[in-house]
């Protein structure tokens, strides 16, 4: 492995770590030291706050998308718990024009413990959407590639598909063949480099997955697929809007929000990933990570 992988490997062992998250919470002032590092990426502890960080956002022209953190639940009890979550959220966001969407990953709805029961929980989200909004689910692990775009082609398939977005990541080897089946059922694409440790079926980060990366957006423009571009890195996103035209373009709350306001100057729609709850440590400590390692 070369020393660029094992930093990463390593930093984001630390990243995902309960136990770093119980000692540091533990210490005096630790756990309010580190909210007031990582209050920079999330957008608030409760839905309240989440929203009016949201508000904030929309009023400068930027759309945005709420998720609730979480993820790798196995008890279905738990997975209809965050299911009301959701759809209290739909029930509490801006009324349309404003552009809000939902986010999810489908471990938070106990994807590992039921997945039919998890096309039932997703379809009850998009459904609780009104016209024009999506949920957009997010990337996870390559071991559960097949199960997540299961659940969301059966969820598209009961006529939710203009409700739903998926995330496809281009450094795994499948990425092509899940945009095509994700764009055919007329879902929305979310193309991102890819941020998960994978053993085997993925490219290397770097070279390998930047030309991905563009390949996959030259695909999906020329099909007429509906996508969007998820990345923080200029080269990429630059090389894909001039040959592409308006493209949009998702960043992550708190990472170069300067970019956002020129981008939208420019006329390029914008929308911003907003999470937010109290299982903020662990998301902080990955930004942190991936700061270290682009």
């Amino acid at each position: 492995m070369r020393v660029a992988a094992l930093d990463r490997a390593v930093l984001f062992r630390v990243a995902t770590s309960e136990t770093l998250e119980r000692a540091v919470k533990a210490l005096p002032l630790g756990e309010a030291a580190a909210w007031r590092a990582a209050s920079r990426y999330v957008a608030g502890r409760t839905r309240d706050q989440a929203l009016a960080t949201a508000a904030g956002l929309l009023e400068r022209g930027h759309a945005v998308s709420v998720d609730l953190f979480g993820e790798r639940v196995r008890d279905p009890a738990a997975g209809d718990r965050v299911l009301a979550d959701y759809l209290a959220l739909a029930a509490a966001l801006p009324p349309p024009p404003a552009d809000a969407w939902l986010s999810v990953d489908v471990t938070h709805l106990a994807l590992d413990a039921d997945p039919s029961a998890v096309a039932e929980r997703l379809a009850a989200i998009a459904g609780a959407l009104p016209a024009g909004r999506r949920v957009q689910v997010g990337a996870e692990d390559a071991a559960r590639g097949d199960a997540i775009l299961a659940c969301v082609l059966d969820v598209a398939a009961r006529g939710l598909a203009d409700r739903l977005g998926a995330t496809v990541q281009a450094n795994l080897l499948r990425s092509r063949r899940d945009a095509d089946a994700l764009a055919e059922a007329g879902v929305h694409v979310r193309l991102v480099k890819g941020a998960y440790l994978e053993a085997t079926g993925a490219r290397p980060y770097g070279e390998a997955t930047d030309v991905a990366v563009l390949g996959l957006g030259f695909h999906l423009a020329d099909r007429g697929a509906d996508w969007s571009l998820a990345t923080h890195d200029g080269r990429l996103r630059e090389a894909l809007l001039l040959a592409h035209g308006p493209v949009p373009v998702e960043q992550l709350f708190g990472v170069r929000p300067e970019i956002l306001d020129e981008l939208h100057t420019r006329g390029i729609p914008t929308r911003v990933y907003l999470p937010y709850g109290p299982d903020w440590f662990r998301y902080w400590l990955r930004r942190l990570a991936e700061s270290r390692t682009r």
